[in-house]
């Protein structure tokens, strides 16, 4: 059936009445003919009886089928074009979709019309024949009529329902949400439960109080033939309540799952949308926040790979204006020496892959190994912050323990160079340890997430004497006096530097 419905949903939906007026119309000709025909005694009434039936069944039946085939004819060109993936227009298309979620409500009003008028017509047609009608007609004809109206009417409302839900909605929404569209009255949750009301409780005892109040037919047993309509009743209220069950338990179920791929990291999740009504609207703000998160988490893959994974979750955790606040931080600075001069002889290919190289490797001994935040590249080095963040605890001992990791890195490193036949490269770092303006700093229209302060600049000094002391680290007083480890450190001349009254003290990592 659902094959069908994927390869035929226009025709599975013109169908899907039948079955539930079939199921009708059995039981409206089993019980006229058990209980109807031995009422009609009279000269002439059988005959007439007989004569309605040929007459009216006909008419009812074309005209209920003229009906719903043009309902469902009017929905095939739009249908023809989407499923070609042509545009389609909009006022054609959005009326379209109006009627699609209307359409069993408008099969449940033929069917209800129909059989409601053929009661009426049955009566009628037998009232004026002048002949004397036995008076329980008046009450099991309504019977008849009424409970196979109602099995017809209930789960043909149902089946349509389903058919054009799973059928027909995927294509004709495939960018809209049912739940928005204007002007439309969709069967509510509260209407599903009065339904359920009428089909579970209503109907069953409803028919069964007309059948204790109505003269008992000839030939029949009352208390055999009551038991048997009313299980006849229960079985096609509990099929009823089972369709509605399923028509709430579906989406619930559908939600549950996926909001649970959700709390396990699955973002690429969406739930089908195929109702109009409140679960309809549920499952489109569930889905909107779903495509929400996605495009919040692939800007921060795409924002984390340009200003690094650390500082893009600093800045998405932090007040998105302006602004900055003063804390104590530790600053690295590393830089390649004679870069410049080493890349006049490059290719400018063979100079950026020099440089990614590098970099790579030290993203990981910052970043990957001791949860620091490379917050610039500064062309043949970068600075990097250390006490970012949630944790900012012990960040002079991750600072100095990184820059050790570094030094290891470019000597695995430069022995991959030589194997390769390439020059070695050489580094300086320094470190420093201070309070410093930490924030967004620029204009409203652009941004940089980083750190400003003196702190800051005694750091780019500190790497810049490195050259000088032919050292590869150094790191300063007020680093050492921040380690919280027992760090073997030599300490070296104090050096003026720019910016700074007094010579400062540096120390290197002895060795």
């Amino acid at each position: 059936m659902d094959a069908a419905l994927k390869r035929h949903p226009l025709l599975v939906t013109a169908l899907a009445p039948v079955i539930p007026h079939l199921l009708g119309s059995a039981f409206n000709i089993w019980y006229n003919m058990t209980v109807v025909d031995p009422l009609l005694i009279a000269a002439g009434l059988k005959q007439r009886f007989i004569d309605t039936v040929i007459v009216w069944n006909p008419i009812a039946y074309l005209a209920a089928v003229a009906i719903w085939t043009y309902l469902i004819l009017s929905l095939r060109p739009a249908f023809q074009r989407l499923r070609r993936a042509e545009n389609v227009p909009a006022d054609q298309l959005n009326r379209d979709r109006r009627r699609l979620v209307h359409l069993p409500w408008y099969g449940a009003a033929i069917s209800g019309a129909s059989w409601l008028l053929g009661a009426i017509a049955f009566l009628v047609s037998l009232a004026i024949t002048g002949r004397p009608m036995n008076a329980q007609l008046f009450w099991h004809l309504p019977i008849s009529f009424g409970i196979s109206g109602f099995i017809a009417t209930t789960q043909g409302f149902f089946v349509i329902e389903w058919a054009t839900q799973w059928g027909l909605f995927p294509l004709f929404f495939q960018d809209a949400r049912p739940d928005r569209l204007k002007g439309i009255r969709p069967i509510s949750l509260r209407m599903r439960g009065f339904m359920w009301a009428v089909s579970a409780s209503v109907c069953p005892i409803g028919s069964l109080l007309l059948l204790l109040f109505a003269p008992p037919s000839p030939g029949t047993n009352p208390q055999l033939f009551g038991v048997f309509v009313g299980v006849i009743g229960a079985a096609f209220a509990l099929f009823s309540a089972l369709l509605i069950g399923r028509s709430v338990a579906e989406p619930v179920d559908e939600l549950r799952e996926a909001a649970q791929a959700v709390t396990q990291g699955r973002l690429d999740v969406q739930v089908p949308l195929r109702r109009a009504d409140e679960f309809g609207a549920l499952i489109g703000e569930f889905n909107l926040m779903v495509t929400g998160l996605r495009e919040k988490e692939q800007l921060r893959q795409t924002f984390g790979a340009h200003v690094g994974r650390k500082a893009a979750e600093e800045i998405l955790t932090r007040d998105p204006g302006l602004g900055g606040t003063e804390q104590e931080i530790t600053v690295m600075f590393v830089d390649i020496r004679s870069f410049t001069a080493r890349s006049a002889h490059l290719s400018p290919t063979q100079a950026v892959g020099l440089l990614n190289e590098f970099l790579r490797a030290m993203v990981e001994a910052v970043e990957g190994e001791h949860g620091g935040m490379i917050n610039k590249f500064l062309g043949d080095g970068f600075m990097a912050l250390f006490g970012i963040g949630s944790d900012t605890r012990n960040h002079a001992d991750k600072a100095v323990a990184a820059a050790c990791s570094i030094q290891r890195t470019m000597e695995r490193l430069n022995a991959q160079r030589a194997a390769r036949g390439e020059d070695s490269i050489q580094i300086g770092i320094g470190i420093n340890t201070g309070p410093a303006i930490v924030g967004s700093i620029g204009s409203p229209e652009r941004m940089e997430f980083t750190v400003i302060g003196n702190t800051v600049n005694v750091a780019s000094r500190i790497e810049a004497l490195n050259k000088a002391l032919s050292t590869s680290l150094l790191l300063s007083k007020d680093t050492r006096d921040a380690l919280q480890r027992s760090v073997e450190l030599r300490a070296l001349p104090p050096q003026a530097v720019k910016g700074v009254d007094q010579p400062v003290e540096i120390f290197t990592v002895a060795v």
